[in-house]
């Protein structure tokens, strides 16, 4: 049909060639079709793995690019859900080695700072002690909406534990906690 040997090589028509690479074509997009498919799945086991919509989102992202990128590993006649979940836990455990490691790391580093602290340390100088009082009483002026989530920052809490507590719009607070800042940064510099 097309198809005659010659040396032992296999020579087709222009028509087969088109066909062969359609095939392949669809194949790819058939690869993708199936992969968004899996969304809905990947997302629930990203949440089980992360408990955070967010961190589970880019987790889904982050699985999709892997499996795009290594589309060319996919052998077809295995079970592509079960390749791209081992994709998201592999990669979702890569990233908990890593922060794992550098939070210990982090903790080392702030450890060595507060034991070096107290024997540099300026704070019972009298002028960082003047300057902290001003600094404190600047930070009273600002009015409350503004001064709750920015304290609320400066004590440690994340965006969303702020809007939560406050039950405020996440962008609403990141926006007093900016503008909290340009103002004080007005009122130290008048100082």
């Amino acid at each position: 049909m097309g198809a005659c040997k010659t040396s032992n090589a296999l020579q087709y028509s222009e028509t087969q060639t088109i066909c062969l690479i359609n095939f392949i074509t669809m194949t790819a997009i058939e690869f993708q079709y199936n992969l968004v498919g899996l969304e809905k799945n990947l997302m629930r086991f990203a949440y089980s793995l992360t408990n955070d919509k967010n961190d589970a989102q880019d987790l889904v992202q982050e699985t999709f690019l892997k499996a795009l990128t290594y589309c060319n590993k996919f052998d077809h006649e295995t079970n592509l859900r079960a390749w791209t979940f081992t994709i998201m836990k592999n990669t979702f455990f890569n990233h908990y080695r890593h922060n794992i490691l550098q939070n210990a790391s982090n903790k080392q580093l702030i450890e060595k700072y507060y034991l070096n602290y107290a024997q540099t340390s300026d704070a019972y100088i009298p002028d960082s002690i003047y300057r902290s009082k001003e600094l404190e009483k600047t930070i009273e002026t600002l009015g409350e909406n503004f001064r709750l989530p920015f304290k609320m920052h400066h004590e440690g809490y994340k965006y969303k534990e702020i809007a939560e507590t406050l039950n405020m719009y996440l962008g609403t607070v990141k926006s007093r906690i900016f503008f909290a800042r340009k103002k004080l940064m007005t009122l130290l510099n008048d100082l």
